[in-house]
């Protein structure tokens, strides 16, 4: 469909090629252009509907309704410019505008932090064909660069903090400099998304869906998912991407079911009606009014040259990783236990964001093979006893060696149980041996828990009807919690779709 006008207040600019045009040495680097915002979800949720190509005159209410911050202001010595285009995305913890009855459902108790409770770097490809999220985690070694206090006027030299205190201590301007510093990444744009508007967002996309191998579940949050495939509200979402108690992976974690929910977001939103529909367009521009803060550069024109480039984008258009972490547990004087950045590997990273480079270009896009499933416990250390709950002669057996061929350490003699009409795979463990037992259900999705105090180390498999094809047992992999994995993944491999 055609574009909509332009405001006549602002200069043309010309008009795009229909291809990319491959780039010359020394080329020029293009003017400001639009700012993706991939981790802000209220955000993106704007920007993407913005492609429907609704009407000039509703995105220019929507810029209005935004709240601005100077993120940039009396900025000195910042990285120069690359090619493509870098947002800053933060989620704050804004719990302060959270009803009471919320708090309670979500376990949102507690004072608010005003500190960043996510921290991504989202770049967007100068063709506006690929992009690229990093995950910064917040509890990061961080040194922020000298500033001087704008209200108080009071001087401060560089010190170290956790990056997620740069914003309480200084706000945008900090966060974006100190990331700035860290990275050598010139920040374009800064977008702010705080609790409520993500939840709401959600909520008038109709849910988002998610898939777990294993049971999900955090007494802090509140959260509690059985394996499969669940449509989550905006409570349960928020609840989803803010657990950090469900293994030993912490905060690492945390970010790795930000990015599958990110990408499950994406596709969302790219393939329901939403972007045809202008009664849910209104509904969902009104759900962030008022709840966004974005820099003071990213207006109407960007919203709507954003929403032009994302018409065929989809979840293969994106990847997601985590800045690599060189040490665990960094102890740092009156700042306490941080990450630090593996130097080497980092540098190479931000690299191939300055250069506009994918970190995915060694691997051809193709429907995405299922991934091995992280699981708590080496599948070699947990002993298996397989018996058969069926009327089908061999059953535990085929199962035995399939698990056995998973990396489980099975006993190889499975045995008949002693009832024979057993409907679902059930998993019986000693409760001490809990991470076994959903290291083991990750690989026997659809199986029931069950347990069974004073078993001891061996967990037994009573196989049912639901288990007759023994190919439907998925790969496991350890994943170690004190050497995190610095891998890519594409958003179409880490959807329900692609396998997750």
């Amino acid at each position: 469909m055609p574009s909509p006008p332009r405001s006549p207040a602002r200069p043309q600019r010309r008009p795009q090629p229909p291809r990319r045009v491959p780039r010359p040495p020394e080329r020029a680097v293009r003017p400001r252009r639009p700012r993706w915002a991939m981790r802000a979800v209220t955000t993106l949720s704007v920007v993407v509907l913005a492609s429907a190509g609704i009407g000039h005159a509703v995105v220019t209410s929507l810029d209005a309704g935004i709240a601005r911050v100077d993120a940039f202001k009396d900025m000195k010595n910042r990285p120069r410019a690359g090619h493509g285009m870098n947002v800053l995305l933060v989620g704050t913890d804004g719990r302060d505008k959270i009803s009471e009855a919320q708090r309670r459902a979500y376990r949102l108790g507690g004072q608010p932090c005003h500190c960043t409770d996510t921290i991504m770097i989202v770049h967007i490809s100068d063709d506006r064909e690929r992009a690229t999220v990093v995950s910064l985690p917040r509890d990061s070694y961080a040194e922020v660069p000298a500033r001087v206090d704008a209200a108080t006027g009071q001087r401060h030299g560089p010190h170290p903090i956790r990056l997620n205190a740069a914003y309480a201590e200084g706000g945008p301007q900090l966060t974006v400099g100190t990331v700035e510093a860290m990275t050598h990444v010139k920040i374009d744009h800064y977008l702010e998304v705080d609790f409520t508007s993500f939840m709401k967002t959600v909520d008038v996309l109709g849910g988002v869906q998610v898939c777990t191998a294993t049971p999900l579940k955090d007494a802090y949050t509140g959260l509690d998912l059985a394996a499969g495939t669940h449509l989550l509200g905006g409570g349960q979402a928020l609840q989803y991407v803010r657990a950090r108690h469900l293994d030993g992976a912490s905060d690492l974690g945390r970010m790795k079911r930000q990015q599958r929910f990110l990408a499950a977001l994406i596709e969302q939103a790219s393939s329901s009606g939403v972007l045809l529909n202008p009664m849910r367009f209104r509904d969902v521009t009104r759900a962030v009014l008022g709840s966004v803060r974005a820099d003071e550069g990213f207006g109407t024109d960007e919203l709507l040259d954003l929403g032009r480039a994302m018409r065929n984008f989809s979840p293969s258009s994106s990847e997601f990783t985590t800045v690599p972490i060189g040490q665990m547990n960094y102890q740092v004087k009156g700042v306490g236990s941080t990450l630090k950045w593996d130097p080497v590997a980092a540098g190479k990273l931000f690299q191939a964001l300055r250069d506009d480079q994918p970190l995915t270009a060694d691997r051809p896009h193709r429907a995405a093979a299922p991934r091995p499933v992280p699981v708590e416990v080496d599948p070699r250390q947990i002993r298996v006893q397989l018996e058969n709950g069926t009327a089908t002669a061999g059953l535990a057996k085929r199962l035995d060696a399939a698990l056995a061929t998973a990396g489980f350490a099975t006993t190889h003699q499975p045995v008949t149980a002693a009832v024979h009409d057993v409907r679902r795979t059930v998993i019986s463990y000693d409760p001490h041996w809990d991470r076994s037992a959903r290291s083991l259900v990750a690989a026997l999705p659809g199986s029931e828990l069950r347990p069974v105090p004073g078993m001891g180390p061996m967990l037994r498999v009573t196989v049912g009807v639901d288990f007759k094809d023994a190919g439907k047992v998925r790969k496991v992999e350890l994943e170690d919690p004190g050497k995190p994995e610095q891998n890519v993944v594409r958003g179409n491999e880490v959807v329900c779709s692609g396998g997750a």
